[in-house]
């Protein structure tokens, strides 16, 4: 099962490779679905604020009840409670002498606002589903003629919700059948289900509730989506799936935070005294929806800089990293929990590329970095970059913009040499320069030509000397190694040569530069 889902409930089978876990191995010609609470699961939060909105705006509501604002707020981080489930149920008494079809309007004119509101990752999980041919079902106790536009709207099979009342084209106050909600809202899904032919065994539900537990415990796989505290306990103890569609796949949370919001905390360079800062064209970066960053690779401190970068903009930066970096002890788990995404290079695989797509599809930011790799000995000095086709490939296959930076100067605070940043230099330390470009236009029918295009965009980006060849003696040579190696082969006798003739060395590229497996050596960016 796709670790975006974690696993079906014990006896539950999964198809291998199916990526959302679905029992299509059980041996059943029943119909299959996938059911989903609305408020803190499709959505991060509550509706009631677009709802209200929506039923002012038809003339139905004229302000919003007193301690309305309180109320979201203790929803939005411990979940449903009954005293305010109860409030809801007795909100019906509030509709009488509505009329049918202005609700149905307020309905229709929240549609659009609420499928706006969903979750990053849900529209993502609702096409999997899709595309396992199951039954999609909204389970809500939100009055059905408020959500029924947006499930006609999401592409939905079906609305379980409460349901008013109505005579002559008026509200009652009155609930025509049960309020679904707890043990009602299983009653009614169940019900749907059997006029639907539906096997619940062999369906999925997701929600964010305590009270849905009678729900989820109906189904064969049930997942535990946004739980709220006392939900995740049960789950934990069932062995239920956790998962959170606000942030990718894999990303702790713990309440409303998951630790890059720590990360954000200390992204500024004030937290870095050995290093000064030069940040230019910042406001390329985009304030919200997916961008693809890409950059050239000279140090380990390279994903500090680009994460101050995007933190200036209020961003998230999802890395694109080696498998070496992801299977290292402290700073794999740590890189995982940060939302990277592994890549096996020379595998051959495809998904880290699918991830990364699936994390723009949610309007992310990832950063790749095509060298793959801090370049070693001479190639570190080659004025020409060379890099890997993974953002180009990433790019034709989403269409998101690509946004390149130039970065100088990170191997004076962290050499490739060095265990750790050099962070005794406070009292005169190094100059760091991080420079963001406008989006890079590709042509997207040959990726080696887009890398071509990319990779001249970063070197536009960096300052002149970075153009020049320099002549590096052995010592600068051997601070691009990593720790405990040394240069190697023709790049030593170089070195030595150039270190002896006062650094009068001629640079060229090494294999390590990247130049196989899809990297590509000159073009142009466009003007």
């Amino acid at each position: 099962m796709d670790q975006s889902l974690g696993r079906p409930a014990a006896g539950v089978a999964s198809a291998p490779g199916a990526g959302l876990g679905s029992a299509a191995g059980l041996a059943s010609a029943a119909v299959r679905a996938a059911i989903f609470d609305l408020d803190r699961t499709l959505l991060p939060g509550p509706s009631a604020p677009i709802l209200a909105e929506a039923l002012r705006d038809a003339g139905l509501l004229e302000r919003r009840p007193p301690g309305s604002g309180v109320l979201e707020m203790v929803y939005r981080v411990y979940g449903e409670t009954a005293p305010a489930m109860v409030l809801a149920r007795a909100g019906a008494l509030a509709t009488r002498g509505w009329s049918a079809e202005a609700l149905a309007a307020a309905g229709r004119a929240a549609a659009e606002p609420l499928a706006a509101a969903l979750a990053p990752y849900a529209p993502a999980l609702l096409d999997e589903h899709r595309r396992e041919g199951r039954l999609l079902l909204l389970a809500t106790t939100t009055p059905e003629p408020l959500v029924a536009p947006l499930a006609d709207l999401l592409g939905l099979d079906g609305v379980v919700a409460t349901r008013y009342e109505v005579r002559d084209g008026r509200c009652t106050g009155r609930l025509a059948g049960s309020f679904v909600w707890g043990l009602g809202k299983r009653g009614a899904v169940a019900a749907w289900a059997r006029r639907e032919g539906v096997s619940l065994r062999e369906s999925f539900a997701y929600s964010d509730s305590f009270y849905d537990v009678p729900l989820l415990g109906a189904v064969g796989c049930p997942v535990a989506t946004n739980p709220d505290p006392r939900l995740a306990t049960v789950a934990i103890g069932r062995r239920w799936p956790l998962l959170w569609l606000d942030r990718p796949p894999g990303v702790p949370k713990l309440g409303p935070f998951e630790p890059y919001d720590l990360l954000q905390v200390i992204a500024r360079p004030e937290c870095f005294p050995y290093a000064r800062f030069a940040l230019d064209g910042v406001e390329h970066l985009p304030a919200r929806g997916p961008a693809i960053v890409v950059a050239n690779h000279r140090s380990y401190f390279d994903p500090a800089v680009l994460a101050i970068l995007a933190a200036r903009r209020g961003r998230k930066l999802r890395f694109l990293g080696k498998q070496e970096v992801f299977d290292a002890p402290v700073v794999g788990p740590l890189a995982r929990a940060l939302g990277g995404v592994r890549v096996e290079r020379g595998s051959g695989s495809d998904r880290p590329l699918a991830e990364a797509a699936r994390m723009l599809d949610a309007g992310e930011l990832v950063a790749v970095l095509p060298q793959g790799t801090i370049p070693r000995g001479l190639a570190f000095f080659d004025p020409i970059l060379r890099g890997r086709t993974g953002a180009a490939r990433l790019a034709a296959m989403t269409g998101a913009p690509v946004i390149p930076i130039g970065l100088w100067g990170t191997e004076a605070v962290w050499p490739r040499a060095s265990r750790l940043p050099r962070v005794s230099a406070v009292l005169h330390p190094p100059r760091v320069s991080a420079r963001v470009g406008l989006p890079v236009t590709l042509d997207g029918r040959d990726v080696h030509e887009d890398t071509a295009v990319l990779m001249a965009a970063i070197v536009d980006l960096l300052p002149p000397e970075a153009r020049r060849h320099r002549r590096p003696d052995a010592a600068a040579v051997a601070a691009t190694m990593p720790p405990g190696a040394a240069p190697q082969g023709r790049a030593a006798r170089d070195a030595a040569r150039g270190s002896r003739a006062g650094g009068a060395t001629r640079v060229r590229a090494t294999p390590d530069a990247g130049s196989s497996d899809g990297a590509t050596r000159r073009g142009r960016a466009p003007r």
